[in-house]
């Protein structure tokens, strides 16, 4: 089988390299030093991880990510591409479900906030991957914003939330996994239907 996740890690770490620490990325308001500050901490720091997700940690991570900003680039980028092996959410148990998705987005947030930038085509191997991921995502986001859809990827079962779609949303599994994590202004989909609804989807907050 092969190792998407740890593939994507390592592109990612030969580009932020290649970029510089002061590099745009699509992550708002951080460049590519900050980037690269949040991803070893979320491998080394679960203690300072958990203020994705609790509010009230999330000024204490914060510091940690600026802490560990600090460090030299090259040493930072380092701890991006070789993850301990304790590491909660890298560990050779975890790391294809909890990576796989994670930095595929991670590599296009950097990829895409420069210009010339084309979709990468995907082995199908990967497609499936990040497909698995979309579909838990898909259903989330919908059925969190109240709307009945329809999620298209060619090759898979679609994904379908409520007995009568009122919009179809249709792209490859990359960027579908893009739409659904937040970056639907730069992700390649279609979406056909209502346009109201259409319009809410592009605007509205996706992802975690």
């Amino acid at each position: 089988m092969n190792d998407y996740a740890r593939q994507e890690r390592r592109l990612l770490a030969d580009l932020l390299l290649q970029a510089g620490p002061d590099a745009a990325t699509l992550c708002t308001g951080w460049t590519t030093r900050d980037l690269a500050a949040h991803l070893a901490v979320r491998d080394r720091r679960p203690d300072a991880s958990a203020g994705l997700l609790v509010p009230a940690l999330a000024a204490y991570g914060e510091r940690v990510r600026l802490v560990k900003a600090a460090l030299p680039y090259p040493d930072l980028i380092a701890e991006v591409r070789n993850p301990p092996i304790w590491s909660p959410v890298s560990n050779p148990l975890v790391d294809g479900l909890a990576n796989t998705m994670e930095f595929f987005i991670h590599h296009e947030d950097v990829r895409r906030a420069a210009s010339g930038w084309e979709p990468r085509p995907l082995p199908a191997g990967q497609q499936a991957a990040l497909w698995r991921s979309v579909k838990f995502t898909a259903r989330l986001a919908l059925r969190r914003l109240g709307v009945p859809g329809e999620v298209i990827a060619e090759g898979f079962p679609p994904v379908r939330t409520g007995p009568a779609p009122q919009v179809r949303i249709t792209g490859d599994a990359g960027e579908l996994a893009l739409f659904f994590s937040g970056r639907q202004r730069i992700a390649r989909v279609v979406i056909d239907g209502d346009p109201a609804i259409a319009d809410r989807l592009r605007g509205a907050r996706l992802g975690f």
